[in-house]
């Protein structure tokens, strides 16, 4: 009975090992570099912005669809003259799928240039935002939205 036991512990312990769900998400057939990097570039700069915060909850769990916010300290993502929590919903989604593409395929893709795209991509969100503002608000909006956007740039990354 000894015997069974740890024969049954000792399996069991390897299987529990070599499992894919033990092991976190593994690439399938549907995923590739080039094939995330498309999907990637698809959601961040193809689709408008009301229709990617629709599929934040929808999208393929392969991804990053984790935000935490515009994280400015003392200004949050939402004043008098903006509210930019979906431009930076979007934004933390490049910067955390680059980085994670990367990651998987060591391809480079988490790079200065790339960074750029992302951030003029959250500029752009921030002043299309500002632009359905009263008239009255957009000029301060729009200059919360280069205050952003001159964060991101100094303390984004490479």
């Amino acid at each position: 009975m000894r015997v069974r036991f740890a024969v049954l512990v000792a399996v069991t312990s390897v299987l529990t090992v070599v499992s894919p769900a033990a092991a976190g998400r593994q690439p399938n057939a549907a995923h590739s570099a080039s094939i995330d990097w498309a999907y990637v570039q698809h959601e961040v700069y193809e689709v408008p912005l009301r229709d990617f915060v629709a599929t934040v909850t929808i999208g393929d769990r392969w991804f990053d669809w984790s935000s935490d916010g515009c994280s400015a300290p003392l200004v949050g993502d939402t004043g008098l003259s903006f509210n930019f929590r979906d431009p930076c919903r979007r934004h933390d989604f490049g910067y955390r799928n680059l980085k994670l593409i990367d990651m998987r395929y060591g391809n480079g893709v988490w790079n200065g240039t790339n960074r750029r795209r992302v951030d003029q991509q959250f500029l752009a969100d921030m002043k299309a935002h500002c632009r359905t503002r009263a008239f009255t608000l957009q000029a301060q909006c729009y200059t919360w939205a280069q205050t952003f956007y001159a964060a991101v740039r100094v303390a984004g990354g490479p």
